[in-house]
Parts: C-alpha cells; sequence; structure tokens
C-alpha cells in the first residue's frame, strides 16, 4: 500500500534526502507559499458578511493547503539516493546455521523455513543483481555453495564474531549489504563496539530476517544463576536462581542444587504469572575444600517445549585456609566466653583473642607465638594486616591511638578486612566512636548522646532484606527462619545505634519494650573491605536459655564470622571476568600483587599454572596491566570443555610474595539451549543501527527490491521524482473535493 500511493519503497524516504530540481531558488518558494496564503485570505475577506469566521478559517485551509502543494509540484522535488551499482557489488547472506534453527513450528524446521525463501527466488533474484556469496553462521563463519549446505547442528550462535570475520575476509571487496536470516539467538557477548563502529564506518547496511515464534508455549528456562565463585569451607552460601516460564502459571516444580550426585539443597517454587522472569534464593553449604562443579536445576514440567535449558552449571571453590580474626574486648563477659566457644570446632576461622582484665593487663588466647600481641593491639601494617578480620567489644575508641585508629581504617579500605562493631557498656556512642575517626566505618550514624546502653530484655526481628540473606539463615524455608527467630530467647541487653546510613542494609532489629524499634545487625561495605555492628553482648542467652542440643547461637556466629572475613583476600588476588565459559574459551587472567605494606607491587614476577580435563596443563606468565598499578594480566584460551582449576604464584626477587587458587570452566554445546525464542529485538536493533531494515519471513520479498538502497560498495547517487507520486494527485482531489462540499452545504455554490 505504501509503495502504491508513494510510488517508492518507505526505505527511499528513510535513506534519501529531499531535494528541488527546479532552477529557481527555493527562498522564492517560500515567498510565494506566502503571498499565496495572503491572495486567498483576501478572497475570503471580501466576502467575509456572507460566511462566519470558523467556516471562513476552514475554507482558508483548504484552499492555501492546495495552492501550497501545487507550488511544492512545481519546484520540482525529488528524492537523493544512493544505490549499488548492479553487478559490481558483493551481497554477504548469512543464515545462522546453530541447534536451535532446527526447532520445528508448524510441522517445519526454522532451517527449512530459511532454505525454502532462500531456493524459491530470493537467491536467484539477489544474483541478477549483484554477486551473492551465501555463509552458513554458528561459533564462526563458514562459505557455503547452496541452500541445501545448511545442518542446523551448530553448538553455538556468536553473530558478533561473524560479522567480524566477514569483515575482515571482504576487506578489499565491494560489500554492498548484509542479509541476515536467524532466530537472533546469539549466546557470546555479542557485537563489541569496535566491530559496530567498522561497519558504520564502511556504511554497510545489515539486513535481518527473523524466524521462529517470538515466545514459546510452555516452558520453564532458568535465565540466570549467581553464586559466590569462592568461600570458606563449610560456609552457608545463597545461590540467586532468576528463572521465567510461559504456560505453567500456578504449576509448583522443585528447585535443586547439586554438586555432582550430591544434593546440596531444593525447595518448592510457585511459577506465578506467565513471563515474569523471578528470583528465588536457594540456600546451601560449601562443604569441604576444593573445586566444586554445581548444577542448579528446576525439575522439568510435563509438556516442556524444550527442558535442555531447565539447568545450569557454575564452579565454586572453596578455601581450605583457616583465616585469622583479632578480637579484643574491653571486660570479662558472657558474651566472650560464648563466643570462643561457638569458634572452638570452626576449621574455617581462628579466633585470636585480647582480654582486658585491668586497666593495664591483656589476656591473650589463640597466639600464634608468645611475642604476638604481647605489646597489645597491633600499631604496625604488618602485624594487623595479618588478620582477615577484627572484632571491637566492649572497648572505648580512646584504647587505640590516633596511628592505630588509622591503621583500622585502612585495614578495612585497603586491605579489604572485615571489621564487627559490638555493642557494649564501653562500646559504640558510650565509648565515643561518634567522634572518633572510625564513625566513618560503622553502618550506622551514631546518636550523640551517651546513655545508650540498657540492661533490659529485647527481642530481635529480621527484616526483609535479612529474611534472605545467608547470613541469618538458621532454617532453610524463609518462613520458618523468620519464625526462628523470634522465637530466640530475649538478648541480655541492647545499644541504642542512631539510623542506618545510606548503602547500610539492616538484617535484623531490636524490640525492646517503651524503645522504639532500632538495628540489631547493619552491613555495610566500606572500600575493598565490610564491616557489620551488632548492637548487643547479649547473645549468649541464646545458648544458655535453650537446649544444648540448639545450635542457633554457633550457627549465627559462625556465619557472621564467615562473612566477614569472606571478601579478604591474600597479598596475590586472581580472578576472571565469567566462571564459565560457553562455546569459546578465550578469558583474560587477572591479579593483583601487594607488598608486605599491603601497597601495589609493580615489580613482580606472575605466572599461572593451570590444570585442566584430559591432563592438560599449562604454565602461562602474567604481564603488567599499564593501567593499573600492582595488576597483572595474561590472554589464554580453554581448548577444550570441562573444568579448569588455576593457580596463580606472584614472587618479588626470590621470594614469593603469594598464591591464590580459582576455578573455571568451559561448556560447548549448552547456551544453544537457552533463549530459543526469536529474539526479535536483537535482530530489529542490529538493522536499525546499521541502517539495514528487519524483514520476517513473510515480508522478505520486499528485501530485493529494498537493497538497492545503500551508500556501501560501489554506489551511485540517484534522483527519483516525486511530483507524479499517486498520492499526490489523491490529495489534490480531496483537498478540492472538500472545499467543494463545504462550499455547497454552506450555501456559498
Amino acid at each position: 500500500m505504501f509503495k502504491l500511493l508513494f510510488k517508492y519503497p518507505s526505505t527511499v524516504f528513510s535513506k534519501g534526502q529531499l531535494v528541488f530540481l527546479a532552477a529557481w531558488p527555493v527562498w522564492t518558494l517560500g515567498i510565494l507559499v506566502i503571498a499565496a496564503a495572503a491572495f486567498v485570505a483576501w478572497l475570503l475577506w471580501r466576502k467575509r458578511g456572507k460566511t462566519a469566521l470558523p467556516r471562513t478559517a476552514a475554507l482558508w485551509s483548504l484552499e492555501t493547503a492546495l495552492l501550497v502543494l501545487l507550488l511544492l509540484l512545481l519546484w520540482h522535488p525529488a528524492i537523493s539516493i544512493a544505490t549499488l551499482k548492479p553487478q559490481q557489488n558483493v551481497v554477504a547472506v548469512v543464515v545462522d546455521d546453530s541447534r536451535s534453527m532446527a526447532l520445528r513450528e508448524a510441522g517445519i524446521s526454522r532451517t527449512e523455513s530459511v532454505q525454502s525463501i532462500l531456493s524459491n527466488n530470493l537467491i536467484n533474484d539477489l544474483r541478477n543483481k549483484y554477486q551473492v556469496r551465501l555463509y552458513r553462521l554458528s561459533a564462526g563463519l563458514e562459505r557455503i555453495e547452496k541452500p541445501a549446505d545448511l545442518t542446523a547442528a551448530g553448538a553455538a550462535t556468536h553473530i558478533g564474531d561473524g560479522l567480524k570475520q566477514l569483515l575482515s575476509e571482504s576487506a578489499a571487496l565491494p560489500l554492498g549489504a548484509v542479509v541476515l536470516l536467524s532466530d537472533g539467538s546469539e549466546n557470546s557477548a555479542g557485537i563489541d563496539a569496535e566491530t559496530m563502529a567498522e561497519i558504520r564506518r564502511r556504511r554497510i547496511p545489515v539486513h535481518t530476517a527473523g524466524f521462529g515464534r517470538e515466545r514459546l508455549e510452555r516452558d520453564v528456562e532458568i535465565s540466570d544463576v549467581q553464586i559466590a565463585p569462592r568461600a570458606l569451607a563449610g560456609s552457608r552460601l545463597s545461590a540467586l536462581v532468576s528463572f521465567r516460564q510461559a504456560g505453567f502459571a500456578e504449576r509448583k516444580t522443585k528447585l535443586s542444587i547439586r554438586d555432582g550426585a550430591k544434593l546440596l539443597a531444593s525447595r518448592e517454587v510457585l511459577f506465578q504469572a506467565d513471563g515474569t522472569q523471578r528470583t528465588e534464593s536457594l540456600s546451601f553449604n560449601a562443604g569441604n575444600a576444593g573445586a566444586k562443579n554445581l548444577q542448579v536445576t528446576l525439575d522439568p514440567l510435563d509438556g516442556e517445549e524444550n527442558p535442555r535449558n531447565n539447568s545450569l552449571n557454575r564452579v565454586l571453590q572453596v578455601d581450605p585456609s583457616k583465616l585469622r580474626i583479632l578480637y579484643i574486648e574491653g571486660e570479662p563477659k558472657w558474651e566472650f566466653k560464648f563466643i570462643r566457644r561457638a569458634l572452638e570446632e570452626d576449621e574455617s576461622i581462628q579466633l585470636v583473642t585480647m582480654l582486658r582484665t585491668t586497666q593495664n593487663k591483656i589476656y591473650r588466647q589463640g597466639v600464634a607465638s608468645a611475642k604476638e600481641l604481647d605489646e597489645g593491639f597491633p600499631s604496625s601494617v604488618e602485624e594487623l594486616f595479618g588478620f582477615s578480620g577484627v572484632i571491637l567489644g566492649g572497648v572505648e575508641a580512646s584504647y587505640f591511638t590516633p596511628l592505630q585508629q588509622e591503621l583500622l581504617k585502612q585495614f578495612v579500605d585497603r586491605r579489604g578486612g572485615g571489621l564487627l562493631f559490638l555493642g557494649g557498656r564501653a562500646g559504640l556512642a558510650e565509648g565515643g566512636y561518634a567522634q572518633s575517626v572510625l564513625s566513618d566505618l560503622l553502618p550506622v550514624s551514631l546518636p550523640d548522646k551517651k546513655v545508650t546502653f540498657y540492661r533490659d530484655p529485647a527481642t530481635v526481628e529480621l527484616t526483609s532484606a535479612g529474611r534472605d540473606n545467608s547470613l541469618c539463615r538458621l532454617e532453610e524455608d524463609p518462613d520458618k527462619n523468620v519464625a526462628r527467630w523470634r522465637s530466640l530467647p530475649y538478648l541480655a541487653n541492647f545499644q541504642e545505634v542512631g539510623a542506618p546510613k545510606p548503602g547500610a542494609v539492616v538484617l535484623a532489629e531490636l524490640n525492646a519494650s517503651g524503645h522504639a524499634k532500632s538495628p540489631l545487625l547493619a552491613t555495610q561495605n566500606f572500600g575493598q573491605g565490610r564491616t557489620a555492628l551488632l548492637a548487643t553482648s547479649g547473645t549468649w542467652r541464646w545458648q544458655m536459655a535453650q537446649p544444648v542440643s540448639d545450635m542457633s547461637h554457633e550457627m549465627f556466629w559462625r556465619q557472621l564470622l564467615r562473612w566477614l572475613v569472606s571478601g579478604t583476600r591474600g597479598r596475590v588476588s586472581a580472578s576472571v571476568a565469567q566462571p564459565v565459559l560457553y562455546d569459546d574459551g578465550r578469558l583474560t587472567i587477572r591479579a593483583t600483587v601487594k607488598d608486605t605494606a599491603w601497597l601495589a607491587a609493580g615489580d613482580a614476577t606472575v605466572e599461572a599454572r593451570i590444570m585442566g580435563p584430559e591432563g592438560l596443563s599449562a604454565v602461562v606468565g602474567l604481564q603488567p596491566d599499564p593501567l593499573e598499578p600492582g595488576a597483572y594480566l595474561a590472554e589464554w584460551d580453554a581448548a577444550k570443555a570441562g573444568a579448569y582449576l588455576v593457580e596463580v604464584v606472584g614472587r618479588r626477587g626470590q621470594e614469593e610474595t603469594g598464591r591464590d587458587v580459582l576455578t573455571f570452566r568451559r561448556d560447548d554445546g549448552a547456551a544453544e539451549n537457552f533463549r530459543q525464542e526469536q529474539n526479535r529485538e536483537l535482530l530489529e536493533r542490529l538493522a536499525e543501527q546499521t541502517g539495514g531494515s528487519y524483514y520476517t519471513p513473510r515480508s522478505i520479498e520486499r528485501l530485493t527490491s529494498e537493497i538497492a538502497f545503500s551508500e556501501a560498495g560501489l554506489s551511485v547517487r540517484e534522483m527519483r521524482d516525486l511530483w507524479d507520486m499517486p498520492v499526490n494527485f489523491l490529495v489534490i482531489f480531496l483537498l478540492c473535493g472538500a472545499d467543494w462540499l463545504l462550499r455547497r452545504k454552506w450555501g456559498l455554490v
């Protein structure tokens, strides 16, 4: 219909430029338009006595519009547009040949639909005007001779890499356009900015044709799983599982996480409305030290179109290290005793304690040697930064020298350590922390008063944030967990701590008679580390007032202290951007190295020792990152699918600075099982950003007439007349007819 009225396809108007071919300058057209409008107004004004003002205005609008249109046509309007020279340009037809194209819909696969379209005139019509090159696309790009060579057997769809390869291979060719026929199920990093910039520089339009349904009718898919890549042995972790479904609203299934054949945790989930993205938390125990391959699964339901997208793999490195936490307490108390007892059998945490028994006497426990801490709280980087976490009990801020206070701040900020503040008779606001350097580290703004510590009973209630946080997980079921916290014995004391700071997270609140609700447990990130506040020194009642078999007190303190130091790393810290690689093994290994003062060490020698599947072994040297002192990088390709273990070792001269261990895995073919509906949004965006058009299988017949409009390759600029468009004569007829009908209706003719 558009072409019938406007003579040319809509592409001509979107890509072309309006010009006037008449010899007269355009500014004279503007003068004549104004004059024509004034002349019509004068004629109507002469007969103003016979016509009301609204009717006069209507007639003036119609007659002025008619004169303006006639003047425009006299100036010979045209569209200036670049078109490809016939037989002198290459058109690349790229067909998605991945496994998702084998899906059958209405009795025919997506690949069969593509083959039918290509064989029924599309290829021949293009070859009549251009040099056509046919490619199939999966993990890479491959030239083929005919549509029958398509197999829909590719293990991946890398559209970005395919376009990049095509640009490289056609650098010396007059590439006029690219035609991409795909379901858009891209499962790599997408099209990088460099490739997109090169397409735009060469002005190559990428025309896309989408195949497949835009939504599966009966399907459940896990879209993402977030699990910390490393943890301490025995830690409680939460897997955040995001999923969506269609056709199974109000149905239930089981969400589970396994380490091989071992079930770590499971729970029942209820599906909500179709198409709704939902995230559920599943808590599990990290178990013993070592690398673990975890599989998160939603049990398939009857009638699912694609059950292969119901599970995702993740890797977890469980650290065998025993991290040391320094706990300083200002006076003997029950809380001190029971915290030590809760950590006695913890294989991941070693608690080193300093208890002030008198004003000038400290009782040390858990020290590595007789000399450790013999002069009191550490005053040097080397001594304090040797710990992974610090707990400040009921000890006043003035107990620490200005140097020690600054060291504590740097311990969190630069070292990445964890710092826990406890309530107490001489702690927090009572201990002058609001006026100290350490106030910046607190997740709350302490009240400006002294009487904040109360020896009154208080009960605990989890907040919405604490309900799903693994730090507060005493029961697997969230509702049962909330109930268990409410049933805990009352605390022996509590402390007012003020309002939480922006960015802080309050996990639990206090309820005390005669007092407003206030934070009990709050956390925040600070610099490279983290801090927490527990506004009581009375959790010991959770042990003393319950049966011996109840482990609430032990579980809470072990989880809290593991959380405190879980992000603390050594002097050598290694990482990879993606713990799971799909179909492409290329990755960057990154490491940071610190010296003994925990400052960036730019003079280190760093190497990665890699062990992989089938006995694979490699040693890779990491090179300094020029943009970040103390950072080292190495590019590597994991050629085989499976799990990999990487040990990164740093040295300065002959001295070993430290080492770190990480794990990742490569999965081939798994990504094609996900997002198997047509990703129309991606295909439309690619076409729009490159100057191309998006087509459906029904509208792709327009491609052969519209593909010519391109500034790429060898092109020539054409002038296409607009004065004889059918729509012009239709508008003239409608304007004249409307004017006559109104005049007749109002008795003016």
